[in-house]
């Protein structure tokens, strides 16, 4: 099936580029799921803008450079922060419905890392807000087609050509269609990975379920550098719930007074941790948030900690977060009068498909925006609610490149069918449900927040054996979602272990007790094919 332009992923970068692409082109969006399936609409945080009267662009260009340790490339940076105002007007014309204060202005509200008030938000649910208003917009726009349940597999490089080349040309992905069970050719003259990230990689992760770093790993299959796959950042505060998974308590719980204490079974219950570990106590970026947090369970042996925002007034809680309000009544907390149980879980993949500022990969034909690329925005640790904001303004920056170099796109070639002519339905589906259980496990225990090279070496040689396991069940039998998803996985654990094995420092979001101390200088960690 061929459209002018592919774009894999249905959140917030991918809807961006298709709204600004269809105005001349037709443009194909695949979703792994349903349409507002992604990451997009879990995100309760906001949006960072400089928005308010005092505040300045070069201040939240520092705040995002200190909260990188200074890993941030600063043009990226630069460029990101002065199209933010711009992204949130476009927004609001497409009617996302933000939350305003009571003079009828955007209320802002402010998160850890931040010096001022810039969090642009729709109450505690702002990434729903978003991807509706998104999703509405594409929907009523007759030169995109939504198709969901669609799983990409692998991207067509000019090796999958009716006359291959040696080039590494982009034309296209395979995806499975879970309707019918068949693999399908999507060929395209420009293709744009906005799939998200890897965070179903670990145990304990806020990602949806699709979250398997499929982008990542087709773009390294096909030839493109990754770069920074060692900072996986891990959000302090997760519920601590034995039947609810993968629930996130907003940083702006603590940006709105929520103090971190130690629970009742702990030898100081009640006790104020955090200023202990740094002056801005709650505040502080949260690569030293999560580590606290980690050091205080570890070290006392808890399963959690408390975050207690009860000295605030009942209804100021329940005005500014609802979602989360509503969401743990039924599980027996009134967080206007107890404390919440929180533990740390891996939150964002700040590394990725290395772009530029026009979004472009190192393949020709090939862009990536959103989570799934390395921008150079995000350093070794992303500031609070930076992450949308990236997705709108590198959606639409891959989006202008591609209108401004049309003509410099080839035609898509005749590209063969997915061949399975050699291979049967799998009897050992158990393999695939296994392998999938025990690398997140291991990447839990040995790749975590705190790291040793030991522990690193165990993971990489766990990563080798399931990585020949699975080859081998993959050339023998026919694709299934799951099979896919744990393919890219173990692509992606061999790629974080690997990058972090490489960096002998500890450094925002990679620590190591082996290299406590910065190293003289900031490089990235690339990795080529």
């Amino acid at each position: 099936m061929n459209h002018d332009i592919l774009i894999i992923g249905s959140g917030a970068a991918g809807l961006t580029a298709a709204l600004a692409l269809a105005e001349r082109f037709k443009v194909l969006v695949l979703a792994k799921g349903a349409i507002s399936g992604g990451s997009t609409a879990w995100a309760q945080g906001g949006i960072a803008a400089v928005l308010e009267p005092g505040d300045t662009f070069e201040s939240h260009i520092e705040d995002t450079m200190i909260a990188g340790a200074g890993l941030n490339r600063r043009e990226t940076v630069e460029f990101v922060v002065e199209n933010a105002p711009r992204a949130i007007r476009r927004l609001i014309d497409l009617g996302a419905n933000f939350t305003l204060a009571d003079d009828g202005d955007l209320h802002l509200t402010r998160e850890g890392g931040h010096s001022h008030r810039r969090i642009v938000h729709a109450d505690d649910a702002t990434g729903w807000a978003v991807q509706e208003a998104l999703e509405r917009a594409a929907n009523d726009n007759p030169n995109i087609t939504l198709m969901p349940d669609m799983v990409a597999i692998d991207l067509i490089t000019d090796r999958h050509r009716a006359d291959p080349s040696g080039d590494n040309h982009v034309w296209g992905a395979y995806a499975f269609n879970k309707a019918s069970g068949h693999v399908e050719t999507f060929a395209a003259r420009a293709t744009m990975l906005a799939t998200g990230g890897a965070g179903r990689t670990y145990l304990f992760s806020t990602a949806p379920r699709g979250a398997t770093g499929d982008g990542i790993a087709m773009a390294w299959r096909a030839g493109a550098s990754v770069s920074n796959m060692e900072f996986m950042q891990f959000h302090p505060t997760c519920l601590y719930n034995l039947e609810v998974k993968n629930f996130l308590i907003t940083e702006a719980v603590r940006g709105e007074g929520g103090q971190l204490r130690l629970p009742g079974d702990a030898p100081d219950p009640g006790y104020r941790f955090m200023p202990d570990f740094d002056e801005r106590a709650e505040l502080a970026p949260r690569d030293i948030v999560a580590r606290a947090i980690d050091h205080e369970i570890k070290r006392l042996g808890l399963d959690y900690v408390h975050l207690d925002i009860t000295h605030r007034e009942a209804e100021f809680v329940k005005g500014h977060f609802p979602t989360i309000y509503e969401r743990l009544l039924p599980l027996g907390i009134d967080m206007t009068k107890q404390p919440i149980p929180v533990v740390p879980a891996q939150h964002y993949t700040c590394g990725g498909v290395r772009i530029d500022l026009d979004g472009r990969t190192d393949l020709p034909g090939l862009y990536a925006a959103g989570e799934v690329s390395e921008s150079g925005l995000h350093g070794a640790n992303r500031l609070a609610s930076n992450s949308l904001l990236e997705c709108f303004v590198f959606g639409e920056a891959a989006a202008n490149h591609i209108l401004a170099h049309w003509d410099d796109l080839p035609e898509a070639p005749a590209i063969n069918d997915w061949d399975e002519s050699r291979v049967t339905d799998s009897d050992e589906e158990v393999v695939v449900q296994h392998n999938w259980r025990e690398i997140r496990r291991f990447m839990w225990d040995y790749v975590g927040i705190v790291r040793t090279t030991k522990r690193l070496e165990r993971a990489q040689h766990r990563v080798e054996l399931l990585r020949s396991e699975v080859d081998d069940y993959y050339g023998n039998f026919r694709v299934t979602p799951d099979l896919i998803e744990l393919r890219n996985l173990i692509e992606v654990a061999a790629l974080i272990v690997r990058s972090a094995l490489s960096r002998k420092e500890s450094r925002g979001l990679h620590y190591t007790t082996d290299y406590p101390g910065l190293a003289d200088e900031a490089v990235d960690t690339v990795l080529r094919p």
